[in-house]
């Protein structure tokens, strides 16, 4: 036996606090130990390339092997290896410069990942191990291979070994609660996780079971398109094709390699949880980056390697990081001149790609001031002003890579320029400041939008008719949106299509026209009244307009309007007390009087007789058509409950049925 002694260190505390609070899981184990291997033969490459080994140094390879017999796991490698000296220096000499600041700081705090901080990686293999084997041979000339052994106390021997070939074996016996990690199946889906990319093949029972290739550390300029999609579907199977993507590759002022990927959005995306997979040197890290990413690109896809990103400290210490904050600028930053230079050089394939892209850049807008003035002009809108066949806009997205030269900093697109996007119908889209210069002179810092195509397409039709341009805000987090706009646009008015009617809409002449001499009224005073009688809802504030139209027919009998200031403090109520906005009873119904069913109606009205205690049939059915043009007008704003649409049915079909009565007379 070459020596007998006790690990160097000044407490016997440190192997309960390595087998419960290195990390909450286990299973980081094998990473560790595997970068250990993967570093060892990166190392004897670095001494045969400096001339200091002149042996064979074969192809690199990992292997590991399971014995369930003896209950052990072991990982081989053909690297660098260790002589005697350097096992004692890096292995017995557990946290040789603080070890009592290590466990001062760390005993009881379990929460704190500590590997890394002081060269522990190996000694987590204690976690899963009541037992712990070396055997190595270094590549120094003359050298006794070595075994060394531990069972988890501070007491080890170190024998000589009888190990021939270059490199290093760790043998662990696992505890009775841990033999989970004799399971082939289990093994594989450790190195797939966290070993996948690493540079060196990882062998179990001959086969090789890890990717090895990272692409995000391969120059641009070797890269395909195909190579960017492949490894996108690799990372996120069954996913529809990224918009495009962002190779990032810079060692100043920080070390970063990494892809991202504007992916397509789905309802269902959690836009708050990070789809960003965290490396370090090629080992996993984490599945999360939302202490390192801007919360606004957390739904961005893709990798982050960096090594300047500190792994060993809490989340909140990541957060207030200020190398991590500067990385986080500086990605935003790339992302926003990426976002740019589409705009400007291909804005047919910047407008085809806004549904999903206008989730990152609003969100960006809305949380990040450095992100919005970069972005503030580039933000588009759909609209219904429809240009000449010279200005319609393309909409099929082409996938582009975009990447950043380490020269200069400059952004280059390695897209083959043939790619081109083939022309659509859709809708066209405009910036904000082109909108209000287009209309200044019809409705100078006016602004119309529209939240839901469907449901308000007859508010929506009606200003198309007039001539006057809206714009479709309808994604989810517009209702916020429209709020910046306002206070960005603080002379801008925003006014919802279903919120009240411009003046350029109503004819108001038409409305002073006298219809009953009798009683001096207008059309409109009489409208008023009957719709008033019939629905009893003095909540209702009812409104007879003429509504201007070269076709009254095609225009709406009546429509239901909420004034603009009062449905929003209603939505930011119902929003604070996180419930739905309910519809509220305070409402305005405004009957076109234009309308040839209004006309009809009224002369209806007039010829109705009151016939003893009651209504006639005739002024009957008149309430009746009264209750289902305001219902009609309703479900643009509103669905029914079950009791409102049975009544809506029998209604219905009440009016049918009166009306066929009257015809068949």
């Amino acid at each position: 036996m070459l020596e007998q002694g006790t690990i160097s260190i000044h407490t016997e505390n440190i192997f309960p606090i390595i087998k419960k609070s290195l990390y909450s899981d286990h299973e980081i184990f094998l990473r560790e130990l595997v970068s250990n291997a993967v570093d060892a033969i990166q190392k004897l490459k670095m001494v045969s390339r400096a001339g200091e080994y002149s042996g064979e140094i074969g192809e690199p390879e990992i292997q590991i092997a399971i014995d369930k017999d003896k209950k052990t796991l072991s990982i081989t490698d053909n690297g660098i290896g260790m002589t005697a000296e350097e096992v004692k220096k890096y292995i017995n000499q557990v946290a040789f410069s603080s070890a009592e600041e290590f466990i001062q700081k760390y005993e009881g705090k379990s929460d704190q990942p500590i590997i890394g901080h002081f060269g522990l990686g190996f000694y987590s293999s204690f976690m899963v191990a009541q037992k712990v084997e070396i055997d190595t041979l270094s590549y120094q000339q003359g050298a006794q291979a070595v075994h060394w052994s531990c069972d988890g106390s501070p007491q080890f021997t170190l024998d000589d070994s009888s190990r021939t070939t270059l490199g290093t074996t760790i043998t662990l016996t696992l505890q009775e609660e841990e033999l989970e990690y004799l399971e082939p199946a289990r093994v594989k889906q450790l190195v797939k996780t966290y070993c996948d990319f690493m540079p060196v093949p990882i062998k179990l029972d001959g086969e090789v079971i890890n990717k090895q290739r990272a692409v995000w550390r391969e120059s641009p300029s070797s890269l395909s398109k195909e190579d960017y999609l492949e490894f996108y579907r690799y990372l996120y199977p069954f996913q529809e094709e990224p918009l495009l993507w962002v190779h990032l590759n810079t060692d100043y002022p920080f070390i970063i390699n990494g892809i991202l990927y504007f992916p397509r959005m789905k309802p269902d995306v959690d836009v708050t949880k990070g789809q960003i997979k965290l490396f370090c040197n090629q080992v996993f890290v984490s599945d999360h980056c939302e202490e390192i990413i801007p919360q606004f690109l957390l739904p961005m896809r893709g990798v982050i390697d960096s090594t300047d990103i500190p792994l060993n400290v809490s989340r909140s210490a990541l957060q207030t990081d200020r190398t991590v904050r500067k990385i986080g600028d500086y990605i935003a930053k790339k992302v926003g001149d990426r976002l740019k230079e589409l705009y400007r050089d291909n804005r047919e394939q910047y407008v085809s790609a806004w549904k999903d892209l206008g989730t990152f850049v609003k969100f960006g807008v809305l949380n990040d001031e450095k992100f919005k003035k970069q972005v503030e002009d580039i933000i588009v809108f759909r609209s219904t002003y429809q240009p000449t066949s010279s200005q319609q806009p393309a909409a099929n997205p082409t996938v582009e890579v975009e990447v950043q030269s380490q020269e200069g900093d400059v952004w280059q697109d390695v897209t083959p320029s043939s790619e081109s996007s083939a022309p659509t119908s859709q809708s066209p889209y405009t910036t904000l400041k082109e909108y209000l210069e287009r209309n200044k002179e019809r409705h100078e810092n006016r602004v119309f939008y529209a939240t839901d195509e469907a449901s308000q397409a007859t508010y929506i039709e009606l200003h198309k008719n007039q001539g006057l341009e809206v714009l479709f805000m309808d994604s989810f987090i517009d209702t916020h949106f429209i709020n910046f706009l306002e206070r960005e646009y603080n002379e801008v008015k925003f006014t919802r299509v279903d919120s009240d009617l411009d003046n350029t809409l109503l004819d108001k002449e038409k409305d002073k026209e006298i219809v009953d001499p009798k009683t001096n009224k207008t059309r409109s005073e009489t409208v008023k009244e009957l719709f008033e009688k019939a629905l009893n809802k003095p909540k209702v504030n009812i409104r007879t307009e003429a509504l201007k139209a070269d076709d009254p027919q095609g225009t709406p009998p009546a429509m239901v309007l909420l004034p603009e200031i009062l449905r929003r403090l209603r939505e930011m109520n119902a929003l604070m007390q996180q419930q739905q906005a309910e519809f509220p009873e305070d409402h305005i119904l405004l009957v076109n009087t234009s309308h040839p069913l209004i006309q009809n109606l009224a002369s209806l009205s007039q010829s109705s007789i009151i016939q003893g205690e009651g209504e006639s049939p005739t002024g009957q059915l008149v309430k009746m058509i009264c209750q289902h043009i305001y219902d009609l007008a309703l479900m643009s704003q509103k669905g029914f409950d079950a009791e409102g649409m049975k009544s809506f049915v029998e209604r219905s079909n009440e009016v049918l049925t009166k009306l066929t009565q009257e015809a068949t007379k």
